[in-house]
C-alpha cells in the first residue's frame, strides 16, 4: 500500500493539515513574524509592481549605452516628472470634481425619494409589504449611497497616498531594478545543477507571467481610461476626468471590473439627463470592443492560458475572501500558483518518463 500514488498523496495531504495545525497552535510563536511581513509586504508589493513597469524603460535606456546606474536615475526622473504633472495639473481637477458630485449626492437622493413618493401616492395596488420595503429603502438611501461612494473612493485615495507616500518603495524599487538579474543565481547558488536548472527555469517563468500580466493590465486599464475620459467628454458627461481615471482603476480587475466602471458614471448621466446613460453605456461598449478586439490581443495575448470561467470564478472567490485588494490580486497570485504547479507536474512527468527509457 505504501507504493500506491493515492496513499502518498493522502499522507502528503494530513502532513500539510498537521502542519497547518500546529502553525495554528503556535500562533504566539508566528504572530511576531507575520506582523514584521505585513509591514514590509506592502512596500515590496508597491515596488514590485513599479519594477516590472519601468524595468523595459531601464533596458532601453541601457541598450542607449548608459550604465545601469544612469539608466535607474532616467527612470527615477520620468517617475518625479509624472509625479509632478499629475499633482500639478490633473489631481486638482479631480479634487474640485470629486468635491462638486459629493456636495450633489443629497440633491440627488432628494430628487429620488421624490419621484418614489410620486409613484406611491399614484399606485392604489402596491401590497403593504412592497411599501414598507421601498419606504425603508428610501430612508436609507442616502446612507447606503453615502457610504458606498465613500468606500469606493476612499479606497483609492487612501490606496494612492500610501503608494506614494511610502518612504521604503523608492529603496526597494532602487536595488530591484539594479541587482534584479542577481535574484535567480542567488537562489539557485546553493543547489546542486539539475536541481538548480530547474528552479531557474521555474522561477524564470514566474517572472515572465507576471511581466505579462502586470505591463498588460496596466496599459490596458490607461487605454480604458484614455477611451472613458474621450467618450465621456464628447457626450458632455459631468465629472468626466474623476469617472474615467476610476473606470481605469477598476478596469484592472477582470471581466467585473468594467460593469463595476460604468456604474458610478450611470448614476451620474441619469441625474444630469435621462437619456445619458444610454450614451454611457454606448461609450464603454464602444471602448471595451476597442479594448478587446485591438488593444488586449496585441498586448496580452494568451500568455496566460487562462480561461474567463476560471478568471470570473477565482475574481468572485478572492472578492468574498479579501474585497476589492483580493480581486486585484487574484489573477497574478493565481498565475503564478498555477505556473508552479504546472512546472512541477511536468518535471515529475519527465521524470516518470526518463525512469521508464532506463528501465528499457
Amino acid at each position: 500500500m505504501m507504493q500506491k500514488r493515492w496513499f502518498q498523496t493522502l499522507i502528503v495531504l494530513i502532513l500539510v493539515f498537521l502542519l497547518i495545525l500546529l502553525v495554528k497552535a503556535a500562533d504566539f510563536i508566528f504572530d511576531p513574524i507575520f506582523q514584521y511581513v505585513g509591514a514590509v509586504a506592502f512596500p515590496i508589493i508597491g515596488a514590485g509592481l513599479l519594477f516590472y513597469i519601468t524595468r523595459p524603460l531601464m533596458h532601453l535606456l541601457e541598450k542607449l549605452r548608459l550604465h545601469r546606474i544612469l539608466a535607474i536615475t532616467g527612470v527615477f526622473v520620468l517617475l518625479i516628472v509624472a509625479l509632478f504633472i499629475v499633482a500639478r495639473y490633473i489631481f486638482p481637477i479631480l479634487q474640485n470634481q470629486f468635491s462638486t458630485l459629493i456636495n450633489n449626492i443629497p440633491g440627488w437622493i432628494s430628487a429620488v425619494e421624490d419621484l418614489i413618493d410620486y409613484w406611491q401616492d399614484n399606485q392604489n395596488s402596491i401590497p403593504p409589504e412592497v411599501n414598507e420595503t421601498i419606504n425603508n429603502i428610501t430612508s436609507n438611501l442616502q446612507s447606503y449611497i453615502e457610504s458606498t461612494m465613500s468606500f469606493i473612493f476612499g479606497f483609492i485615495g487612501e490606496f494612492i497616498s500610501i503608494i506614494f507616500a511610502l518612504v521604503l518603495i523608492p529603496f526597494f524599487l532602487f536595488f530591484m531594478l539594479k541587482d534584479g538579474e542577481k535574484f535567480v543565481p542567488f537562489i539557485t547558488q546553493f543547489l546542486e545543477k539539475k536541481k538548480a536548472d530547474n528552479i531557474s527555469t521555474l522561477l524564470y517563468k514566474i517572472d515572465e507571467a507576471l511581466t505579462s500580466y502586470i505591463q498588460g493590465q496596466l496599459l490596458v486599464a490607461l487605454c480604458i481610461g484614455v477611451l472613458l475620459y474621450a467618450g465621456y467628454s464628447i457626450i458632455g458627461l459631468k465629472y468626466a476626468l474623476t469617472l474615467a481615471i476610476f473606470g481605469m482603476i477598476i478596469c484592472v480587475i477582470p471581466f467585473i471590473g468594467p460593469y463595476l466602471a460604468v456604474t458610478p458614471a450611470i448614476i451620474v448621466g441619469f441625474f444630469q439627463d435621462p437619456l445619458m446613460p444610454v450614451w454611457v453605456a454606448i461609450v464603454m461598449i464602444v471602448a471595451q470592443q476597442i479594448e478587446g478586439n485591438l488593444v488586449s490581443p496585441n498586448v496580452m495575448g494568451k500568455a496566460l492560458h487562462l480561461h474567463p470561467l476560471t478568471v470570473i470564478t477565482v475574481v468572485l472567490a478572492a472578492g468574498s475572501i479579501g474585497g476589492l485588494l483580493g480581486m486585484l490580486f487574484a489573477i497574478p497570485l493565481y498565475a503564478v500558483v498555477k505556473t508552479i504547479i504546472s512546472h512541477f507536474y511536468q518535471t515529475y512527468q519527465k521524470a516518470q518518463k526518463d525512469g521508464e527509457d532506463a528501465l528499457i
